[in-house]
């Protein structure tokens, strides 16, 4: 029901000022005025026939606030005519409640979603009505916020969730788990595992206590600074349910998301092996020995047969573990407490046993033979010899290392019979003083026999000997520290349950972090304790053989060494059904997040969402790692992952807080950039401690998928921290280049490449953005710029159209470089705005690249070469180089690699080196690799042309650049009758178009008259279009035609007859005939020597200083270029750009 306010307050009509009032006031019969303000449907009561919904709302609720409602219930719609007849309403309420006058709610919304009850209009907002579409109001953001669910973010539920309409929802089940439960236990449960009942004791008596207390608090340490780091990140807004690799791939990026989420899931597979093995040699070595399949006589060869009993055992118990997950995960969850209270119960059983061990050990001998370990698992007794009704006999011992029942001739081990055997006590107790012998490190070779140095022993040698406690691996301290790290992983069990917690950010952080120094107290304290209280031989005895075959610390424990066994097996296999379960969906969340195309299938699964498939790979993967069978070699392994992922965990806390991105704004303050770079350096010290090769291998395939995620994933944008970092190395190279002018040395061709769009927004010569391509050699700047016609306020949607053609034509010739277009009034100030303003800072362009505007003979007005000059006049201004193409259609693709041929340059001005520096970094490209370069010069009468030659071939030699030499004389020649009219029919045509005031029939029909006959290409580029105003002097037309008008349209025609005459008797321009002269002469050698030539460069001279030449200049260019197949006119900027010192 929805909750309406009502606001009454007595006003009589006559106080009204008429129908101004635009407030949605309804009144009632007794003149009272009723406000109701409500942003949910009103209830519809009292319904008439022919009233629209709206109005018998508001009838029935003015009627309620008024009368009885006995009295509501019978009222006539005639009565609502008269309530509004004498009401203070609004004209525009009149016609809500008018059902003829209807209004349409969207005349103040362009939002469809509203319903006609709805009171969408506001005279509080109405400056922002009209974009409540786009911009909500506060309170309608605020109801979304507040209805957010936890779900993954890509999930299909989520995107479902969305779009059911609100009378639909489910309600969602508001999550009510506290630090404790939620965070707390979860990852006590997760951090205590099989290394500390099955490798803790073994890792004291090898590393000794202080160096095993170094390890641990490596370990510690490391997951401490990083659980620190994790909560700054998790704290840092809302985190959804995906835990780790949500806050990875948000605070990264996709490729570090993926890669570390790859990571992470890797590591949480071999856990999960990595438990069931812990579980199957609890089972074999102290349940169940007997249940053995393999055996072997020989002592040396009982570890390959454990491995194969671990393999076959390993093997059905995963099975029977994916059954398990697969049919139901609730009862994994619902049993999780109870192997939590198995883990609980196993560690009180060991504070309760040292503690009772400072007053009463428990009695476990340890047999020795001179001072080495002896196993207990076939002697019956520890003594040689022994009496049995007043008779001597010989032990089983005896039997062991000696050859013969008789015992004067026996022949026995020289060892045996050299020392003595002794018992000691393996459990001697906290006040026994053990410690000290256990402090300093006992590492030993594979096979080697345990010792206790303390006790006399004669060395006479011997053989190996089946009853000896032999090192099945050879120990290290690295080896160690690879074999512990696993027993304080764990720590993103509260993270991964965000989505159950009643408050995620205060909950992640106390809980982690409680955890951890509570786990962290628990591991340091029992290194403390286990040296303290057992014998450094049973320590160092990995299995227990000197002490039956009992569980090294289930010796210590009380009341019954079966709690830690019974505890220790239960609380493994609940460790590896957890994995086996969190594996899978961490899959599943990358696979539906669909960064990585070949995981997309593992997104899918059954009718509820449990990721079948997903399952199935995580089983396939823990399969690997049970044929690995042996826990020391896993552990390491799985250590690799788990290090890796915290590594970035680290590093996405310190890059948000180094960046100070204004998005980073962590709720947990107790957070430091040092912190996470400590943390970050002791996870890649513990990585190539634990094992340098296996650290290599992490890191390549994280790299491998960092790379793929780069190539072939999906485009994500997730604001991550490696963008900001991008953002701020970009900022800071940026300063640095603005610093000063780039030396010589590093000069590189940063292009401004002049595109032109045809009307349906194509580009019309693709071919220059390939030849800008093949330039990319020199790995500079690429600006693709282009210039649209119009406002931008009305042409904004299509420049947005023209910039994704051009960016997907940028795509396909793989041109690595921004787009910029430029809507303006002409395109000409359009190429100056682009010439002037693109770049930022030091990255600027310093060469514009465009194309030869080939038709502007057979143009209808000026403009195809006067924007064309403008250009040449604007890039020079600015002190840029200038490359023109001409005939930019005929040059090569990318795929058109040229088998042979030659780049020719004809150097006939110095104007910085780009005619030296072009042809090199075009022959980098596939395309004109094969090419040679030859370099021509022009030698004049006065030149020496021989050392000419020399000095140019010493330059290029002191360049490093390959090329062919040759210098062509041009010798004086008087100017021909060709170039003399050549001349004079370029100036008749200008003088002509210049004069003459033509219509566009009759302009088109004169001017052909003086057209070239060479030219035949009527090919476009930029400045060639009919783009901007034209600079003709047509007349305008009237409408009415008088006398005047006539006499002074024939006194025109006159004029112009008389004008075409001076033109038929007019003398070419000396200065004219010059350069048309050169421009002659020099196509002549140029054509003659370049005729095959794949390329041509050629120097560009620059336009003339007075304006009125400007179309002499274009046909002295054409001319100059007339005959070849492909052209490129450079023109320099003013600085050098090729040197010959290092």
């Amino acid at each position: 029901m929805a909750s309406v306010r009502f606001m009454v307050t007595p006003t009589k009509i006559d106080d009204i000022p008429g129908l101004s009032d635009t407030s949605p006031d309804l009144s009632s019969r007794s003149s009272s005025r009723v406000r109701f303000s409500s942003r949910e449907s009103v209830p519809e009561t009292s319904r008439s026939e022919g009233a629209s919904d709206f109005s018998r709302a508001t009838t029935s609720l003015a009627t309620e606030a008024a009368e009885p409602a006995n009295e509501k219930a019978n009222s006539p719609r005639t009565d609502v005519a008269e309530d509004v007849s004498q009401t203070s309403i609004t004209g525009e309420q009149y016609q809500l409640l008018d059902p003829g006058h209807k209004k349409d709610p969207n005349a103040y919304l362009n939002n469809i979603n509203y319903e006609d009850g709805d009171e969408f209009f506001d005279k509080n907002l109405a400056l922002f009505e009209e974009e409540m579409d786009t911009r909500p109001k506060v309170s309608s953001l605020l109801n979304r916020m507040a209805n957010y669910t936890n779900l993954m973010q890509g999930a299909r539920e989520h995107e479902e969730a969305e779009n059911v309409p609100p009378g639909k929802k489910k309600p969602t089940k508001t999550p009510q788990m506290g630090t404790f439960m939620g965070v707390y236990l979860p990852c006590l449960q997760n951090i205590f595992g099989v290394i500390l009942f099955l490798r803790l004791t073994w890792v004291v008596g090898t590393a000794g206590i202080l160096q095993a207390f170094a390890i641990v608090f490596m370990c510690c340490c490391c997951t401490l600074l990083t659980a620190i780091s994790m909560s700054a990140i998790a704290t840092n807004g809302v985190v959804p349910a995906g835990g780790s690799y949500f806050m990875i791939s948000r605070a990264l990026g996709p490729e570090f998301g993926g890669a570390v989420g790859l990571c992470f899931y890797l590591g949480t597979t071999f856990a999960a092996a990595m438990y069931i093995l812990g579980a199957i040699e609890i089972f074999l070595m102290y349940i169940t020995p007997e249940a053995a399949i393999f055996h072997s006589e020989d002592p040396l060869k009982e570890p390959a047969a454990l491995l194969n009993n671990m393999r076959v055992y390993g093997s059905a118990f995963l099975v029977l573990m994916v059954l398990v997950v697969f049919v139901g995960v609730r009862y994994v969850n619902k049993f999780a407490s109870l192997f939590l209270a198995c883990v609980i119960v196993s560690i009180l059983a060991i504070y309760a046993g040292a503690i009772k061990s400072s007053f009463a050990p428990p009695n476990f001998p340890v047999c020795m033979l001179g001072n080495r370990t002896l196993s207990q698992h076939q002697i019956d007794k520890c003594a040689k010899t022994e009496e049995r009704d007043n008779v001597t006999v010989h032990t089983r011992l005896w039997d062991s290392f000696c050859n013969s029942t008789k015992r004067l001739n026996a022949s026995c081990d020289d060892y045996f019979l050299h020392n003595n055997v002794t018992v000691i006590q393996g459990i001697p107790g906290l006040a026994s003083g053990v410690i000290t012998e256990n402090l300093w490190s006992s590492y030993l070779m594979k096979g080697e026999i345990i010792e206790k140095p303390s006790l006399h022993s004669v060395d006479a040698g011997g053989s190996l000997n089946q009853q000896y406690v032999l090192a099945d691996i050879t120990t290290s301290f690295t080896l160690l520290v690879g074999i512990f790290f696993p027993s304080v992983t764990g720590i993103m069990a509260g993270s991964n349950r965000s989505g159950d917690l009643k408050d995620a950010q205060k909950s992640i952080p106390i809980g982690t972090i409680l955890a951890i120094l509570t786990t962290s107290f628990v591991y340091l304290s029992n290194v403390v304790l286990f040296g303290a209280c057992v014998e450094g031989v049973v320590l160092r005895d990995k299995f227990g053989d000197s002490v039956k075959g009992n569980l090294v610390v289930g010796t210590l424990s009380w009341p019954s060494p079966w709690v830690i066994v019974i505890g220790s097996f239960f609380s493994t296999c609940g460790a590896g059904l957890q994995s086996l379960t969190g594996a899978p969906r961490l899959l599943q969340a990358i696979a539906k997040d669909n960064i990585i195309p070949f995981l997309r299938v593992f997104g899918h699964g059954k009718a509820n969402g449990e990721p079948t498939w997903a399952l199935l790979l995580t089983a396939g993967i823990a399969e690997l790692g049970i044929l690995i069978a042996s826990l020391d070699m896993v552990a390491p392994i799985l250590s690799m992952f788990f290090l890796m992922c915290y590594l970035f965990v680290n590093l996405a806390c310190a890059l948000q807080t180094l960046l100070r991105t204004p998005n980073w704004r962590p709720r947990f303050r107790y957070y430091h950039w040092a912190l996470s770079f400590m943390g970050m350096s002791i996870c890649v010290a513990l990585m190539f401690i634990s094992s340098w090769y296996y650290a290599i291998v992490a890191m390549v395939i994280a790299g491998m998928i960092y790379k793929y995620i780069e190539y072939h994933g999906a485009e994500k944008e997730w604001g991550d921290g490696i963008r900001g970092l991008s953002l701020s190395a970009a900022r800071f190279a940026l300063l640095r280049l603005e610093e000063g002018p780039p030396h010589t040395k590093n000069w590189r061709p940063q292009l401004l490449v002049l595109l032109k769009l045809d009307e349906d927004l194509h580009v019309k010569h693709p071919r220059l953005l390939t030849f800008a391509s093949q330039l990319k050699a020199g790995k500079g700047l690429t600006i693709v710029g282009s210039v649209m016609v119009g406002n931008f306020l009305e042409c904004y949607s299509e420049a947005l159209a023209a910039e994704q053609t051009i960016k997907h034509l940028m795509e396909t010739e793989r041109v690595k470089g921004f787009c910029q277009i430029v809507v303006a009034g002409k395109v000409r100030e359009g190429i100056s705005h682009l010439i002037q303003s693109c770049g930022l800072g030091g990255m600027k362009h310093n060469t514009v690249v465009m194309g030869w505007p080939n038709a502007w003979r057979q143009s209808e007005d000026a403009r195809s070469w006067k924007n064309f000059i403008g250009t040449v006049r604007v890039t020079t201004a600015a002190h840029l180089a200038l490359l023109v193409a001409k005939n930019v259609s005929f040059f090569p693709s990318n795929v058109e690699p040229f088998p042979e041929g030659n780049i020719d340059v004809w150097w006939i001005v110095h104007d910085g080196g780009m005619l030296m520096l072009l042809p090199f970094l075009l022959k980098q490209h596939k395309v004109w690799r094969k090419c040679k370069i030859r370099i021509f010069t022009v030698a004049q009468l006065e030149d020496n042309s021989i050392q000419m030659k020399k000095d140019l071939a010493t330059f290029l030699y002191h360049l490093r650049i390959e090329a062919e030499v040759e210098v062509v004389e041009m010798h004086d020649s008087d100017i021909s009758a060709y170039t003399y009219e050549r001349t004079l029919m370029m100036e008749q045509r200008c003088q002509m178009l210049r004069q003459m005031r033509l219509s566009k029939t009759e302009r088109d029909r004169e001017a052909q008259l003086v057209k070239d006959r060479n030219s035949m290409l009527r090919l476009t580029s930029i400045g060639s279009d009919d783009d901007e105003e034209t600079e003709t002097y047509q007349e305008k037309v009237h409408m009415t035609w008088t006398k005047d008008k006539y006499m002074a349209s024939r006194g025109h025609k006159q004029k112009t007859l008389e004008g075409f005459q001076d033109l038929l008797n007019m003398r070419p321009d000396q200065s004219n005939v010059r350069r048309m002269h050169t421009a002659v002469k020099l196509n002549e050698v140029v054509v003659n020597k370049s005729h095959e030539a794949k390329l041509v460069l050629l120097n560009m001279p620059g336009p003339p200083r007075n304006p009125d030449g400007d179309e002499n200049y274009m046909e002295f260019l054409e001319v100059l270029t007339e005959g070849l197949e492909r052209v490129l006119l450079v023109r320099g900027g003013g600085s050098e750009v090729i040197t010959i010192y290092s």
